[in-house]
């Protein structure tokens, strides 16, 4: 088991107390390609980050890798979460100035358990996996949008991570560009065992995972 959540309760307390997340109960198991989907307010994006340890304001018990994660010091949540997650957003947040490389090795300079010249291998070899190595001199600033979801999706897996963590990755690319990311993520889960969990509103997208997580009033419907 990759990733447990138990009994995750969350309320927002201001302006006033209001439950948004309702008793959430599911694993993510090795491998597995998972997605969320739910309607606009249903608590997808806030369970997210819960799961991806940075809110630490919530009720119940969370899982990562059979270890218990939640009431973990600010220090080493940060540490598990650039170790053991990769994130990608809608937004690519790439580093306009840096090189498309540099932006990918930020992570691992980050964790600093390697070498630069290591890290900058394992880059370069993500960069290929993804097709992408001939960009790795280039400005992120001159690459297309697509281009630039690819280089970030590099950036999530330089550390190896567990499992991958999207907030609506294929949300600002077109189908052609879209198709291109849910075929790596495929490839990832398939060929390397590694888990995804994403949250999307792309139902084509949702439905070719192996499974779908429906939230709907801050529960798991299904």
């Amino acid at each position: 088991m990759v990733l447990e959540a138990k009994h995750i309760n969350k309320y927002f307390k201001k302006p006033i107390l209001f439950h948004v997340l309702k008793d959430i109960n599911f694993q993510v198991e090795k491998g597995e390609f998972v997605s969320i989907m739910g309607k606009s307010g249903c608590g997808k994006s806030t369970l997210l980050y819960i799961l991806s340890t940075m809110d630490t304001d919530y009720e119940g018990e969370l899982y990562l890798n059979n270890q218990l994660i939640t009431n973990q010091s600010r220090w080493h949540l940060s540490y598990i979460r650039n170790k053991h997650i990769g994130f990608v957003f809608q937004f690519h947040y790439l580093l306009s100035e840096f090189s498309v490389l540099e932006n990918v090795m930020l992570p691992a300079k980050k964790l600093a358990e390697k070498s630069l010249l290591d890290i900058e291998h394992d880059a370069m070899q993500k960069l290929e996996m993804l097709n992408i190595d001939h960009l790795a001199k280039k400005r992120a600033s001159r690459i297309s949008g697509g281009e630039k979801q690819r280089v970030a999706i590099a950036r999530a897996l330089i550390n190896n991570p567990s499992i991958i963590m999207g907030d609506e990755p294929t949300g600002n690319l077109d189908s052609y560009n879209s198709e291109n990311v849910f075929n790596i993520f495929k490839q990832l889960s398939d060929e390397q065992g590694l888990s995804l969990l994403v949250v999307t509103h792309d139902q084509d997208f949702a439905h070719k995972t192996d499974r779908i997580i429906q939230m709907g009033d801050g529960k798991i419907i299904t």
